[in-house]
């Protein structure tokens, strides 16, 4: 009996989080069965099965595909527009449970809903500033029901704060510490949670009502501020 309430608490702990969860949090394996789902820079569409991902730091360095007819494609991030990976294992069941509700007001109307649904994890083509340089690279949408005025981006190196689990499942804390994100068609760029404080002002200054709601400045907070953000740009 003991031991059924005790996970009968963990189950209700991990159903508070993922529906409090607003950023889905990063897929890094993906399946090798299931069909990805690729649109190409020239607006062509490629469907089929991943055979190989090399990455370099972290970041896609190309994609192996074979397509549903046998042929294999080996695509860099220049020749992709978008696309859609399955991700493996449980992995993928943790994105299905973190999109059971609809889209908010502020997606991008672009983005496939039954893909994101199913727990395929949303890439792009993004100007991302690295070093002062711009450059661009395949990067992760880690907030697709809520990116038309501001994007949220996978950091690969993010380190996370201290989280408590059981049975290797987090249910409290494991926040990343660090996103790329861009306001509309900016390039990208890093932002920490050390330099969140300093970065506050310069990201959500045009909006007063981020900086009068929000006098203290909490890093797990983003979400809450990037919706009064959008919600200063766009009211109707």
């Amino acid at each position: 009996m003991i031991k059924r309430s005790f996970l009968t608490l963990i189950f209700l702990l991990l159903c508070c989080k993922m529906n409090a969860q607003e950023l889905i949090s990063p897929s890094y394996g993906f399946s090798h069965s299931k069909t990805a789902y690729i649109t190409l820079a020239d607006g062509t569409e490629i469907n089929g099965t991943i055979k190989d991902i090399d990455r370099d730091k972290g970041l896609i360095e190309y994609i192996k595909l074979q397509d549903g007819t046998g042929k294999k494609h080996k695509l860099k991030p220049k020749d992709i527009k978008f696309m859609y990976l399955p991700p493996s294992g449980l992995d993928n069941l943790g994105k299905k449970m973190s999109f059971a509700s609809n889209f908010k007001k502020w997606n991008d109307q672009k983005l496939n809903e039954d893909f994101l649904n199913q727990g395929y994890a949303y890439f792009e083509t993004a100007d991302v500033k690295v070093k002062k340089k711009d450059s661009k690279l395949l990067m992760q949408l880690l907030n697709p029901t809520f990116s038309k005025e501001f994007k949220v981006y996978c950091d690969p190196y993010a380190k996370q704060t201290t989280s408590l689990g059981v049975g290797g499942v987090k249910f409290l804390g494991g926040d990343l510490k660090s996103y790329y994100v861009a306001k509309k068609d900016s390039p990208a760029f890093l932002l920490k949670k050390k330099d969140y404080k300093k970065e506050f002002v310069p990201l959500w200054g045009s909006c007063d009502k981020v900086i009068s709601e929000y006098k203290e400045i909490i890093w797990t907070d983003l979400v809450k501020h990037i919706i009064t953000y959008s919600e200063c740009v766009d009211p109707s």
